[in-house]
């Protein structure tokens, strides 16, 4: 998708006189995507569900967008230190110039500064740690990219001090270091030429969704951080005036149904939301993994973490980085896959023991499964150890009116008659549970997470219950350290979920998994 130029057609009125009215009309920069008519379908609860299915595809394109930006740096970088360790030698030992030059760089630079992978692991170290392989202008910073050279040539210099001495070893520092750093700068020069000169204006670029009064969302798509290519793709504008502009996609009524529609993975503010719209927006954005840039304005909003991030020269303020958010979910599957997979194999002796016992108490299956939700509202089977007799589920609904809890989206009864004696014990040390490890192993479930409910509990949501489905269930969650059962609000439970998937860290799931191991060993709260 190749930008168009802006073309700006002022009429003015005959004789041109002073006050004349003049019409503006503006040819977008951009190639708006094309949107059919809202639906009935486009029903809140549809919307959310459908952001937060994106969510994971959004997650993914900004991680993959990371490793390839990271990756061709890396090589970039690899590359260039080669080509500058050549020149040396080439210039030293070989003396290309001249005996002339190569004397005086034989003293400055003697053989083994510039030593292959030595230097080369320095240099990639300090360039990671320095940020110079992050988004925006970071990477093509001169600055951090000489606080970087100079930080890996001190590293592989700092043993030479105590046996060639102070002074010969700075001038060694300084010239190594300024040969680096030049050597850098203008291989990361040269990446943005041969981006710009052999890729499409686009082609990779993440589409961008701009939300704000039309004016202003304009300017933005205009600017240098958008107009030229690279990182973001526009992709239209949504207004917050009534009746929106012409050339906006619609209204910020509707910005759910946008963002859905135009799968969007970057939003954009620009200009003056009200409160209410610019909340909204930044909800809808978390819910579907959107990265949010905003033009620079103050905010406070719960979840969000504002960092000033720059784009060819322009400040931004980036309010999520789903970039982040991306490898923490590597690292949380990771710990799934693992934990799942070892808990397995060491508790399989019990995992059987209890199998044989559920079987020889009653007749009927080893195993329960039942439908529930989980992440995007998608549905799964949940596998339990059975621990009621067999047909259960056929009378739960004789006994909704002796549940703990009034809510209807909450289900449990104290002393439940169908409940097997082997059961009883199973479901106060929490052994049924076992068994949804092979749903962590399948991906549909995490260790750590919102307990998943059941279709008919989900009926009974309001659009903010929705939140439950922004990540994946856990067999354990904030729900359960927090006093499982004896938490009979609702409201309660999203809240404490909600807080936990917006301030999620791997020490908060550590955190959870050994609270969860004192909860279930004072065997309180659960039926």
């Amino acid at each position: 998708m190749e930008t168009v130029p802006r073309e700006v057609m002022t009429e003015v009125s005959a004789g041109g006189a002073p006050g004349a009215t003049a019409r503006l009309h503006f040819a977008p920069a951009y190639a708006p995507v094309e949107l059919g008519p809202l639906t009935d379908i486009d029903a809140p609860a549809t919307i959310r569900l459908g952001l937060q299915r994106r969510a994971a595809a959004n997650l993914r394109s900004h991680v993959l967008r990371a490793m390839r930006r990271f990756t061709a740096l890396l090589v970039a970088d690899l590359a260039s230190f080669y080509v500058m360790r050549e020149v040396v030698r080439a210039v030293r030992d070989l003396a290309l110039f001249g005996e002339g030059l190569a004397a005086p760089l034989q003293s400055a630079m003697p053989r083994g500064i510039l030593n292959g992978w030595q230097y080369a692991a320095a240099l990639f170290v300090a360039l990671f740690v320095t940020g110079n392989y992050g988004r925006g202008d970071q990477r093509r910073d001169a600055r951090r990219l000489f606080m970087a050279s100079a930080l890996a040539t001190a590293l592989p210099l700092w043993m030479t001090i105590w046996t060639r001495g102070v002074e010969p070893v700075l001038v060694q520092y300084a010239f190594t270091t300024l040969l680096v750093w030049a050597g850098l700068v203008a291989e990361r020069q040269a990446i943005d030429r041969i981006v710009a000169r052999f890729l499409p204006v686009y082609r990779n670029g993440a589409p961008t969704l701009f939300v704000g009064p039309g004016e202003a969302c304009r300017q933005a798509i205009n600017s240098p951080s958008f107009a030229q290519g690279g990182e973001c793709r526009p992709v239209g504008f949504v207004d917050v005036h009534v009746p929106p502009a012409p050339d906006a996609l619609g209204h910020a009524a509707n910005f759910r149904t946008l963002l859905q529609r135009t799968g969007a993975e970057v939003v954009v503010v620009a200009g003056y939301l009200p409160d209410n719209r610019f909340r909204e927006v930044v909800d809808a954005s978390l819910e579907a993994e959107s990265q949010l840039l905003s033009v620079p304005r103050s905010i406070a909003i719960a979840g969000v973490q504002p960092n000033l991030v720059w784009r060819r020269g322009q400040p931004l303020v980036e309010l999520t980085a789903p970039s982040l958010k991306g490898w923490q979910g590597l690292v949380k599957r990771a710990i799934d896959v693992i934990g799942a997979s070892v808990g397995l194999v060491l508790l399989s002796p019990l995992l059987a023991l209890v199998a044989m016992a559920v079987k020889l108490e009653s007749r009927g299956p080893v195993f329960f499964t039942q439908e529930r939700v989980r992440q995007g509202g998608r549905r799964f089977r949940i596998i339990k150890f059975r621990t009621m007799v067999d047909g259960a589920e056929q009378r739960r609904d004789e006994l909704l009116s002796r549940s703990l809890y009034s809510d209807p989206r909450l289900f449990k009864v104290p002393r439940d008659p169908r409940i097997t004696r082997l059961g009883r014990w199973l479901r106060r040390t929490s052994v049924d549970e076992l068994p949804q490890l092979v749903n962590v192993l399948r991906g549909e479930m995490s260790l750590v997470g919102p307990r998943p409910p059941l279709p008919s509990e989900v009926a009974f949501y309001e659009e903010h219950h929705f939140a439950r489905f922004d990540v994946k269930p856990g067999i354990t969650g904030p729900w359960q350290v927090a006093g499982r059962n004896q938490i009979t609000d609702f409201e309660r439970v999203v809240a404490l979920e909600t807080q936990y998937i917006r301030e999620w860290s791997l020490l908060t799931d550590v955190g959870i998994l050994l609270r969860t191991v004192w909860v279930v060993a004072q065997m309180r709260g659960a039926h």
